[in-house]
């Protein structure tokens, strides 16, 4: 990394730190429902430093399709089970664009998913907070793979087993309450232990289909689709 890379991700998280400090002070100064706006303003700047870090990346015009086309996927896995009440799979395409381009590319492509199915499914103040969870799915399993806990390619039996698991555990235990955490912002007349408590709970069952469909397809689709990109990265040097 270059000393003006790392100038630049330094001055991304003080942004990113300072706007999340002075959103909750604003915030509190003006009382009411203002922490609604001022969830939406922290999640907002929590993400700059994980979109500068792709931006620095400087990817190439071809790898940008390819992701395009990952988002499209996972855009499709989530309007394809729209009548099957929580069983969406959509994390599973990120975590597999994660795996196969790495940390910053997955938090990309959870983060425009989100956004961009958004649009069949509605937006709103809760979708930076989509954004935020879907995207630490990529960057979380983005991470693994460069850490070489989880193969870029054909995943042994046990290592597809084991992926599969962890992204469903994850959905359940990271993710689902991320979004259960907006959802206590939102509809929550006050803010208190007894109103989160019963937002969590009431949001377990939930969670837990969807870590259930996402383990499902990660285990139908991890090798498949990462054998394939896999054969794009050798033919045109992604990473490299």
């Amino acid at each position: 990394m270059t000393d003006r890379s790392k100038a630049i991700a330094l001055i991304a998280w003080i942004i990113a730190l300072g706007g999340a400090v002075l959103s909750v002070l604003a915030g509190a100064l003006v009382g009411g429902r203002a922490y609604v706006l001022t969830s939406v303003l922290v999640i907002l700047f929590a993400m700059l430093p994980f979109f500068v870090q792709f931006e620095r990346r400087r990817p190439q015009a071809r790898e940008l399709v390819v992701l395009a086309v990952l988002c499209a996927l996972g855009v499709a896995a989530r309007a394809l089970f729209v009548w099957v009440p929580h069983f969406k799979p959509m994390a599973a395409i990120i975590m597999i664009a994660a795996i196969a381009f790495g940390r910053s590319s997955g938090f990309l492509v959870g983060a425009i998913t989100v956004l961009a199915s958004n649009f069949i499914f509605g937006q709103g103040p809760w979708t930076p907070w989509q954004m935020l969870a879907f995207g630490s799915c990529g960057y979380v399993f983005g991470l693994l793979a460069e850490w070489g806990a989880i193969p870029r390619s054909h995943l042994s039996r046990g290592r597809l087993i084991a992926t599969a698991l962890a992204g469903g555990l994850f959905i359940v235990l990271v993710a689902g309450p991320i979004l259960d955490t907006s959802t206590f912002f939102y509809f929550a007349a006050m803010p208190t232990p007894q109103a989160a408590l019963a937002v969590y709970l009431a949001g377990f069952p939930v969670n837990c289909i969807q870590g259930a469909s996402v383990a499902i397809a990660l285990f139908l689709l991890a090798n498949p689709l990462l054998n394939k990109l896999a054969r794009l990265r050798t033919k045109y040097g992604f990473l490299a």
